[in-house]
């Protein structure tokens, strides 16, 4: 009778605990902290400890036994984000969790999706193939840079979309004679989205390169004369395509040109690319912390939407209900 009414006990105790644990990375946690205020939860205790000749160790403070461990971490450069993640899976692997969930907003190495060119890897197969093995259980991100990048997983991929915060942004402005404009015809079928969502006409631009991060020339397909411009992209990282796309749209004779991406990389020179063009403004989610300075630049939150997508998951809930665009 006693050891049946400790049991019982124990069982209330249990029910009564959060079933899950969400923790961070070093460079996340920005996005970790919110994420765990709108779930109304702790930010778990983990320390990552660095040492002289640069490698690090990563231990939870805390049980996580028969718990879901949601790990928040961007991998955006440079790679020590990648291999932080990777060793707080394999912490959460031995401290025997019951299942574990990487959340990663910006899924880096995503632009190497194929072999476009004789000997050359295919960096987004490769980390996909890394986290698999370290243990993730299920992978929950935000617009990947090429949609057949979640069949490189051989678990289930939650894919979310930045345009959940990114439209409602738009809409707010009210511009009349909006256009939807694509910076390259890579990005057509997100853009083609937006247009259809917003009830915008879709200008795409053609782009040539000289070498990687180097454009050579846009060309404008559509009509721009008069109009308010909003460049749609998935990601900025040299800011040089996109700059370009805008003031070409200028020279076209758009009214204004806007532009929304999902994914802040921005390396340099890209803030002062962005600075001295005709963009008004540049609005992106806070999946990649921004620490430069640029006036043009503007960040969204999507804490929200990740913590609806870890509740929606914990408690079985359709994903794709709550989040397809």
């Amino acid at each position: 009778m006693y050891f049946c009414t400790c049991l019982l006990k124990h069982n209330k105790k249990m029910s009564e605990s959060k079933p899950f644990k969400v923790f961070s990375g070093t460079k996340s946690r920005y996005l970790a902290e919110r994420i765990c205020q709108s779930l109304g939860c702790p930010l778990g205790n983990m320390i990552i400890t660095h040492f002289a000749d640069g490698e690090f160790a990563v231990s939870f403070e805390e049980s996580i036994r028969g718990q879901d461990v949601f790990l928040v971490q961007s991998t955006f450069p440079n790679s020590d984000n990648l291999m932080e993640l990777l060793l707080m899976v394999d912490a959460a692997k031995r401290a025997s969790a019951r299942s574990i969930i990487a959340v990663c907003p910006y899924f880096g190495w995503a632009r190497q999706d194929r072999k476009d060119k004789p000997r050359v890897s295919i960096g987004a197969k490769l980390v996909a193939d890394l986290l698999s093995v370290a243990g993730i259980d299920r992978l929950i991100t935000m617009d990947l840079h090429a949609d057949q990048i979640q069949g490189f997983f051989n678990v289930p991929v939650d894919h979310l979309y930045g345009s959940l915060v990114s439209i409602p942004y738009i809409e707010s402005l009210q511009l009349d004679n909006l256009v939807i404009a694509t910076p390259d015809v890579g990005g057509s079928k997100r853009a083609s989205l937006y247009s259809k969502k917003l009830g915008a006409p879709l200008v795409l631009c053609n782009k040539t390169r000289e070498r990687a991060n180097v454009v050579s020339s846009i060309q404008i397909i559509g009509d721009v004369k008069d109009k308010n411009v909003i460049l749609v992209d998935d990601m900025v990282d040299t800011a040089g395509t996109i700059t370009k796309a805008a003031d070409e749209m200028m020279k076209a004779g758009a009214k204004s040109v806007r532009a929304v991406a999902t994914h802040c990389v921005m390396s340099e020179p890209a803030s002062d690319r962005v600075q001295n063009s005709s963009l008004i403004e540049i609005v992106f989610t806070d999946s990649i912390p921004y620490t430069q300075k640029c006036a043009k630049v503007k960040q969204l939150s999507v804490a929200d939407m990740f913590a609806k997508a870890i509740h929606c998951v914990e408690c079985n809930e359709s994903v794709s209900s709550q989040f397809d665009f």
